[in-house]
Order: C-alpha cells, then structure tokens, then sequence
C-alpha cells in the first residue's frame, strides 16, 4: 500500500484514539491489586499489558488490515518472513512496565508505523500523566494534555551550557556515569519509559543516551515524534537507528537528542565502545 504523507496524517488520530482506549484499560488493572508474573527474561508482565495488546490489535487490524502487526506482547514472525515487510505496525502495549508496577506513573502505550526500516507515524500515551505526543511524517510533531487542543512541538538546539541529560529510572549503570563524567556540566533528570524521548521532543531536555539493551518497539514510537520535531535517535556511531534490518529485534545502544546538537560518540571510551550492528 501507498503510505503517502496525506494518509498518514489522516491515520495519526485514530492510531490516538486506539492508544486513548489502551491506556483506559490499563489504569482500570492499575487501580487494583494486581498480580505480576515474568517472561522468560525476567520483565514483568501483567494483565495490563496484556488487555492494551488486545486492544491496540483488534484496532489497528481494523484500521489497516493489509499491514502486519508486530507487539511486544506476542509471538515475532519468523526473520524470513518479516524481513520482506515494507510496513508494519510496531506496538508496545505497555512500555515501562517496571513503571507501572511500582506506581509511579511513567509508563505509556507506545504505537508506530514503520515504512523502508523508519518509523513514519508514531503516537505515545501516557495514561496517568493524560499525556498523548504524535506525529505523522512531515505533519510536525503534537502534544496534547488531557481534552485540551494539541499543541505543535519543537526540540530545541542544544545550550552553551548546562545541557539536560535524561537517565533511565530502572536500568542505571557505571558506564553511564562515566559517559556523564565526560560531557562536563549538565542537569540530570531521571525518568521512566519512552517518556524521556518525548521531553527531548517537546524542548525540556537534551539527551538520552542508552547505554543498555533495549527493543525496537521501545523507541519506535517516541523516535517518530522526535523526528517531526526536528531531533533524532542514533546508534553510538552517530547512525540513525533503523528498524526491522535484522533477525534480533534488540536495539543498538542508542542517543536521543534534540535539534543542532553535537557528536556524542566522542565522549564515549572506545574501549568500551560496543560491535556496530
């Protein structure tokens, strides 16, 4: 199918609407005592994530039943088989869900099309915040807080000084600080989920580095929204990160950042430096 910048756009509010509806149903297993099991990596993984992928499926099968669906929350086709997709629809129905299990909030439903290994569309949900970013390729990127009339957002260009540097809340590490260490003076802000990506995008913060495994349907979504607003993800050679190009679904370590920021990579110790993917 022909994905032009027109349909898109048109899809960007009902793709909303099908992350509204998922994040309704999940703050209905939030509000109660739920119980939480664990995958065989050890994520968590309880019944809210499990009733946003039905929720997210059965919408997104409708609305464009011809492009596949690829969820956190089931089983990847096979590489030979997903390898051909020119589109595809890239959903983690909960992203955050250590988050989520211990109530602090930062947690969203993350929807994104991917079209030639780029993601075109993405929307980002935060239920508890009422938070919702989107943005459709070359439709600009949008926030819009609970019923309120969404508002267009821009990263901005990186400070002279006292750059604001994003950290994960649950996946912390030594090689991080050092990172830190040496990029000088800057303001930490620590936060959960794909959350960290939309702040970029919005201008309230300049850049997460990743230095830690993640998946490609934690960032797709987000990576969307912070490309209409004018900043990017890369891996840490200064690549744009690109979806679907391989049997893993694992992301290279990564950089977020906002509009006219700099070469990262070089603050990175090339012994530690990882493979190039």
């Amino acid at each position: 199918m022909n994905l032009d910048d027109r349909l898109l756009e048109s899809l960007r509010p009902e793709v909303e609407d099908i992350a509204l509806r998922a994040g309704e149903a999940i703050l209905e297993v939030y509000e109660t005592a739920f119980e939480v099991a664990h995958k065989d990596d050890r994520s968590p993984l309880t019944a809210a994530d499990m009733a946003a992928h039905r929720i997210i499926m059965q919408g997104l099968s409708a609305l464009e039943p011809e492009l596949p669906l690829l969820s956190e929350e089931a089983s990847a086709p096979e590489w030979q088989r997903r390898r051909d997709w020119a589109a595809y629809w890239l959903v983690d129905p909960l992203d955050g869900t250590r988050e989520f299990v211990k109530r602090n909030g930062e947690f969203t439903v993350n929807i994104a099309l991917i079209e030639g290994h780029e993601p075109v569309l993405g929307v980002v949900h935060a239920p508890v915040w009422g938070e919702t970013w989107s943005a459709a390729r070359g439709s600009g990127a949008w926030h819009r807080k609970d019923s309120a009339e969404p508002r267009r957002i821009q990263a901005r260009s990186l400070p002279e000084t006292d750059p604001v540097v994003l950290a994960s809340r649950s996946h912390p590490s030594e090689r991080l600080q050092r990172f830190l260490e040496r990029i000088g003076p800057h303001r930490e802000r620590v936060l959960g989920s794909s959350l960290k990506m939309c702040v970029i995008a919005q201008g309230e913060a300049d850049l997460y580095a990743r230095l830690g495994p993640t998946s490609e349907w934690d960032t797709a979504a987000a990576h969307a929204v912070l490309r209409e607003a004018g900043g990017d993800i890369t891996d840490t050679t200064m690549r744009p990160l690109r979806y679907n190009t391989r049997e893993t679904l694992l992301n290279p370590e990564f950089f977020a950042f906002g509009r006219e920021s700099r070469d990262w990579s070089r603050y990175l110790d090339e012994a530690e430096a990882p493979a190039e993917r």
